[in-house]
């Protein structure tokens, strides 16, 4: 079992950059594969970027790809997501998931809170 904790997320302008941070509790947070969703208001969850345990095979939306990273280091429990040349899409909430190997993402943060403002 793994605790999950996002932080990081604001307020920011469209072009701007943010990075978001996901704390894991746990010994075991190499064991699992990390993912970034996102969720804005009346729209279904998506799948943003999902980086496997060794951090060395990573996969980002297309609608991401060039302007978001996804990375993560084992030794402090930790996956982020730089955002980078953010587009003024309104608010939505990131939320980080972990899953082990060829499972589901069973095991949710309670998100951040990102606004990209115009």
């Amino acid at each position: 079992q793994v605790q999950l904790v996002e932080s990081g997320g604001g307020l920011v302008q469209a072009g701007g950059s943010l990075r978001l941070s996901c704390a894991a509790a746990g010994r075991t947070f190499g064991m699992y594969k990390m993912a970034w969703f996102r969720q804005a208001p009346g729209k279904e969850r998506e799948l943003v970027a999902r980086i496997m345990l060794a951090g060395d095979s990573a996969v980002h939306a297309d609608s991401v790809k060039g302007r978001f990273t996804i990375a993560r280091d084992n030794a402090k429990n930790t996956v982020y997501l730089e955002m980078k040349s953010l587009k003024p899409d309104g608010p939505a909430v990131y939320l980080c998931a972990a899953a082990v190997t060829g499972g589901y993402y069973k095991y949710w943060g309670p998100g951040a809170q990102v606004t990209v403002s115009s």
